[in-house]
């Protein structure tokens, strides 16, 4: 549904526990389908228990932010013009604010930044002025062995020894965000103490329980190797896991983590004490199952997936989740779009994003949906990836080195990029090829740069071991044979591979 200008809407918003409310200032056309019109839509200063009446409505004037780093400006920004579902038209008013905004936002007001002014307005009135005087000033003060400013907000690899360590932060008054390698007792009161820190990086902290239970962090990442208990405070919203989950995690998380959003590596995530989740994140995925994630977190309302690329196995079981808002995936395969759901099952869906997904798969959710996107469902369906592109990608071969702790990233890269060229000459070997002498030629030719690619690769690291060695050697024989069966396929009885002299040239090329 496309607004008019002057409609004030209302949305209730979980944190606040109560209604917020904000209002379409302007329309402005874009190229393209109606769905790309803007809406600019502002922010307004007004909570309410219920819906608005009459009196209430002529009341409301624009949220005025001077939260932390925001000097006395208002939240107004362009959106997509498309009214999300759970919005409720209460009224409608000459705009508010007659300025245009130059500033384009992700998504219409959720009543976040009315969360974050009345939680500053909260804190000692001193410590604010403090807080604001630091932003402007840049005197140079020590910590530790490192010279910063006073105005630092941000504090990157900090390894505190000491209570000393800590107790020097305390010169950095508009700090908001630590990013700290290692552990001492100290450093929790003190972030306990300040009203200011949201955000918290910690890994090797070598811990089996953390208590923040007394904190401001809004967003924590926590390395969890090791970790057996994690006690979270009343308004986090953001929980990051890196390292090796254990099956063993127990989280104490305010109403079971109903407000939470919770990113983690690869695997199922199941762990104890969140199961009301509102959010999950999963990347570097490459296999997963996706049914007993309906049964450990029943209430997500976004589901964001990443492959490495990767495969999704029970997609058609996603329809379970009633409450669903958002679901995206990116470089993820393994279904049709016969399994995924219609979108009657989705009563609450606002945005489906599916970036790099099987090209049959793409074209038949895209016919599904285009009423609904027609309507204002935000659905992007995009890089339908074609058989070709799953051989190359997702059934690399070198994909599994990426990872593997004596193996450099960028050398997995490249063993990978090595795969793709050679299985194209495969290919085009056996479509365009139909001389023996100038097959074997160019064959040789590929099995030298092969080798000699890996030889290059080997020589200043010496990664290659014994498992590598033999993988090199069955990728080299599995793409030979790829191409003697695709010639078979030809029935050219006149054109054959020559593994044996192909090997002999690998065998003596190769030092490793």
């Amino acid at each position: 549904m496309i607004p008019t200008v002057g409609d004030i809407y209302c949305v209730y918003v979980e944190k606040l526990q109560q209604y917020a409310a904000c209002q379409v200032t302007g329309l402005k056309e874009t190229e393209g389908k109606t769905s790309d019109m803007l809406a600019s839509v502002l922010q307004l200063d007004w909570t309410g228990d219920q819906l608005p009446n009459e009196t209430q409505l002529h009341q409301m004037k624009p949220l005025i932010c001077n939260f932390y780093f925001w000097n006395d400006r208002v939240d107004h920004s362009f959106v997509s013009a498309i009214v999300p579902s759970q919005y409720v038209l209460a009224g409608n008013l000459p705009p508010l604010f007659t300025e245009e905004t130059n500033t384009y936002g992700g998504g219409w007001p959720i009543g976040e930044k009315l969360y974050l002014q009345r939680e500053w307005e909260g804190i000692d009135a001193i410590r604010r002025a403090e807080f604001k005087q630091a932003v402007h000033d840049d005197e140079e003060v020590m910590i530790g062995d490192r010279v910063m400013r006073r105005s630092t907000s941000t504090l990157r690899d900090f390894s505190p020894k000491s209570e000393e360590d800590v107790t020097e932060l305390a010169q950095l008054h508009c700090l908001t965000h630590i990013e700290m390698n290692g552990y001492t007792e100290s450093i929790f009161p003190f972030i306990e103490d300040n009203p200011f820190i949201n955000e918290l990086h910690i890994i090797d902290h070598g811990q089996t329980i953390l208590d923040i239970s007394k904190s401001h962090l809004t967003k924590l990442i926590v390395d969890v190797s090791g970790l057996r208990e994690l006690i979270l405070n009343t308004k986090m919203t953001s929980l990051n896991f890196t390292g090796e989950l254990s099956p063993d995690l127990r989280i104490v998380a305010l109403k079971d983590g109903k407000c939470i959003t919770l990113n983690v590596p690869s695997g199922l995530p199941q762990v104890t004490g969140i199961s009301r989740l509102e959010g999950l994140h999963i990347r570097d995925i490459t296999e997963l199952n996706l049914e007993p994630l309906v049964q450990y977190y029943p209430e997500l309302s976004e589901l964001r997936l990443w492959g490495k690329p990767g495969n999704v196995s029970n997609i058609e079981t996603i329809q379970q989740w009633a409450n669903l808002q958002t679901f995206t995936t990116y470089d993820l395969f393994g279904f049709n779009g016969k399994q995924f759901p219609d979108p009657e099952q989705f009563p609450e869906l606002t945005r489906l994003w599916l970036t790099s997904l099987p090209a049959d798969a793409a074209k038949s959710i895209k016919t599904k949906y285009k009423k609904l996107a027609a309507a204002g469902l935000d659905v992007e369906i995009t890089k339908a990836r074609k058989p070709e592109w799953l051989a190359e990608n997702l059934n690399n071969p070198f994909r599994d080195w990426d990872g593997r702790d004596h193996i450099k990233a960028a050398h997995a890269k490249k063993a990978a990029q090595l795969y793709k060229q050679c299985l194209k000459e495969i290919r085009q070997l056996s479509q365009n090829c139909n001389n023996q002498e100038a097959i074997h030629k160019q064959l040789v030719s590929m099995v030298e740069n092969y080798t000699q690619t890996f030889n290059k690769m080997d020589a200043k690291t010496g990664f290659i071991e014994t498992v590598e060695r033999e993988e090199i050697y069955v990728v080299l024989t599995e793409l030979l044979d790829q191409l003697n069966e695709q010639l078979e396929l030809r029935q050219d009885d006149l054109i054959k591979v020559n593994h044996e002299e192909l090997y002999e040239v690998f065998d003596r090329l190769r030092d490793f």
